[in-house]
């Protein structure tokens, strides 16, 4: 997907029998089976000029800029995500989010994403619908067009379900810099909401827990929240997106790349009540459990609070917070002052805490 219609011609032979209603070995034989799958699954969900070509190809523009003033912005990314459905997404929804995001953090516009599938032998063929019809959502959120893509077909047993493999591309303005080596004493640093919701979400939806839940994923597309704060802060140093390894770890990569310190305050991150609960009854620190719609963002100080009004308008930064500040002191350590007027170390996360969490 796209495919070469011209790889159809040829001799007629017989249509193979085959169950309709879930995905067979003949689905990734390139031939009629394959061509029915894009025609009935893929091809109306993200039909757009570039992916109705058929090409093995996109033949994509870049609207609206000044291609002589500015970067193509690119980042790809695999999810694994075990189960494929959980409370507030599903791994459709995940790929496109998290594909979004990371261009969305070097502060461009994301534009076109590609798909790669990896299909199980024996997968509802209606589950791969409905996931295809939240990557169909999500772009359409994001204001993304999926413009190529590709199908594989494994046997029962060589995957789980689906995996799922996505570029994407994006344009980045030139007189935006942005990164993890722009961090710089006396910065503020914002996070846009709750910590740690994904990864207890997708816990919870593994049966895993022991008890029962109300916390969904915070899987979303931040592109439009990062345009928020790009006009608030035309200064902003850094944006990145907490995946696995969840704050804690990110700002540790953050605090070696800027050859700074961090300090946070305890009591300035925010929480859900639920996800504080789980993660006290499983002794997982939040500030290392996976996030997918929440933006770390770290400012010049006097810019901090406009940052944060602004964020505070939008749909995925209503529960965002000043959470600490970069410092000159203890340069690529992450240090956080606890209620009781101590200070702990915040290491880089070791080992793998929630294995197939995106």
């Amino acid at each position: 997907m796209p495919v070469n219609l011209s790889s159809f011609e040829g001799p007629v032979c017989p249509v193979p029998i085959y169950h309709r209603d879930q995905i067979v070995m003949g689905h990734g034989s390139g031939g009629r089976m394959t061509a029915d799958l894009i025609r009935d699954i893929f091809q109306p969900a993200f039909s757009n000029p570039s992916l109705d070509e058929g090409n093995d190809f996109a033949s994509v523009s870049v609207p609206t800029f000044n291609t002589s003033n500015g970067r193509l912005i690119v980042s790809v990314d695999s999810h694994i995500v075990k189960p494929v459905f959980f409370p507030g997404g599903d791994i459709g929804r995940l790929a496109i989010c998290g594909t979004v995001n990371d261009v969305a953090v070097s502060g461009a516009k994301p534009l076109y994403i590609t798909a790669g599938f990896i299909l199980e032998e024996g997968l509802p063929i209606s589950t791969l619908q409905s996931i295809v019809q939240s990557m169909k959502s999500a772009a359409d959120e994001a204001g993304v067009n999926v413009v190529a893509g590709d199908t594989k077909v494994v046997e029962k047993g060589g995957a789980d379900q689906i995996f799922i493999t996505t570029t994407g591309f994006g344009w980045l303005d030139s007189t935006i810099q942005i990164g993890g080596q722009y961090a710089r004493p006396g910065d503020s640093i914002l996070v846009s909401g709750t910590l740690g919701d994904h990864g207890i979400a997708v816990l919870s939806a593994r049966g895993e827990l022991g008890f029962e839940t109300s916390v969904c994923s915070d899987t979303a597309p931040l592109n439009h929240l990062v345009d928020t704060i790009l006009q608030a802060s035309p200064h902003t140093h850094v944006l990145r997106d907490p995946t696995r390894g969840g704050v804690a770890t990110t700002l540790n990569e953050i605090a070696n790349q800027s050859h700074v310190g961090i300090t946070l305050v305890e009591e300035s991150i925010p929480l859900n009540p639920a996800t504080r609960s789980a993660c006290d009854m499983l002794g997982f620190d939040p500030l290392y459990v996976a996030n997918e719609g929440k933006l770390i963002v770290i400012v010049p100080q006097e810019e901090a609070q406009i940052v944060l009004n602004s964020m505070k308008q939008t749909k995925y930064g209503k529960d965002s917070a000043i959470i600490g500040q970069i410092t000159s002191n203890h340069p690529g350590q992450v240090l956080m002052q606890t209620p009781i007027g101590g200070t702990r170390l915040l290491d880089v996360l070791a080992g793998e805490m929630l294995p197939r969490i995106c």
